[in-house]
């Protein structure tokens, strides 16, 4: 897959996956968990998430894929899926950017972080394409590659969402 950029129809085919995947996760939550779920949502882009998506194309160069996601995907908020899992909007992303720059990897001229899981760790996509996870709970430490692209990232996550099915 190295080489290959991220489509705007296999992210729409992921969310309807992920979507249907998460209506049967919270009608079985609590009575698998013994507690109610947090809120779920992976959110469609809307006209204010492409204007943010533009905001951040003009701040910085970002990933293409990242753009491709941002032009259907605006964020997901998934905080009982593991330990949890955030995919910022593109507004929070461009925030960061300009309070904390890129994430420090130097294999990557820019990488930006555009999620987060509950433990604090963070995840940045590099120009090279691959996506990157903080080793620790901190925007300046190492990050180690967590997967070779975005898709394959969406695939992770869209695993880890059946498992817990």
């Amino acid at each position: 897959m190295p080489g290959e950029r991220l489509d705007a129809e296999w992210v729409r085919s992921w969310w309807e996956q992920a979507d249907a995947a998460l209506t049967k996760l919270m009608q079985s939550f609590a009575a698998k968990h013994g507690f109610p779920p947090g809120g779920k949502a992976v959110m469609l882009a809307t006209d204010d998430s492409h204007q943010a998506t533009g905001a951040l194309v003009d701040l910085t160069p970002i990933p293409s894929d990242l753009t491709t996601l941002y032009w259907v995907i605006s964020e997901a908020s998934l905080p009982d899926v593991d330990s949890g899992y955030f995919i910022h909007p593109p507004s929070t992303v461009a925030e960061h950017f300009c309070e904390y720059g890129p994430a420090p990897i130097d294999s990557e001229s820019i990488a930006l972080v555009f999620a987060g899981d509950g433990g604090g760790h963070l995840f940045a996509i590099g120009d090279s394409g691959q996506v990157w996870k903080s080793t620790t709970a901190s925007w300046f430490d190492d990050f180690d590659v967590a997967a070779a692209s975005l898709q394959e990232f969406l695939d992770q996550l869209g695993q880890r969402i059946t498992n817990q099915l």
